[in-house]
């Protein structure tokens, strides 16, 4: 298997904090869950028997009145069918994806730093074989691709 990301590289997560910070933005995640969810030993959740995507809700639960308390919102949602362009199947195989918005980038900084949150997130670094987050700068929507 290729290799896995769950958390931004110190060099990816630079990058995203040089970007401008007072306007709003787009964050595409793409998931992969693992078939059984990971919990270090002494963790509440350890040994339960929880699926990926089980211990991905429980992130879902706990870290959504954060998330929305910093102005976070769902834009876009979807499971994933096939890859029409792009490596094999076989290769990689989303579970899930969706868009949030966030008002800036001070808001998902926020978020992040809130001390519940770094709690929460134990249940999304459980749940995930792979992932990708990915920002963009919000653009026009409908019409054509131009």
């Amino acid at each position: 298997m290729a290799k896995a990301y769950i958390d931004p590289s110190p060099s990816n997560f630079q990058a995203f904090k040089d970007l401008p910070r007072d306007e709003p933005i787009h964050m595409l995640n793409l998931l992969r869950y693992r078939e059984l969810a990971e919990y270090p030993e002494g963790h509440q959740h350890h040994g339960n028997g929880w699926s990926g995507r089980r211990a991905y809700q429980e992130y879902g639960t706990t870290s959504g009145p954060i998330f929305s308390s910093v102005g976070g919102k769902v834009v876009w949602r979807g499971g994933f069918q096939t890859m029409v362009t792009g490596p094999e199947p076989d290769d990689k195989v989303w579970h899930d994806g969706f868009v949030v918005e966030y008002p800036n980038s001070g808001a998902f900084f926020a978020m992040i730093k809130n001390p519940e949150y770094q709690i929460a997130v134990q249940n999304r670094t459980a749940a995930l074989l792979d992932s990708r987050l990915m920002r963009f700068k919000p653009g026009e929507v409908g019409g054509s691709f131009g």
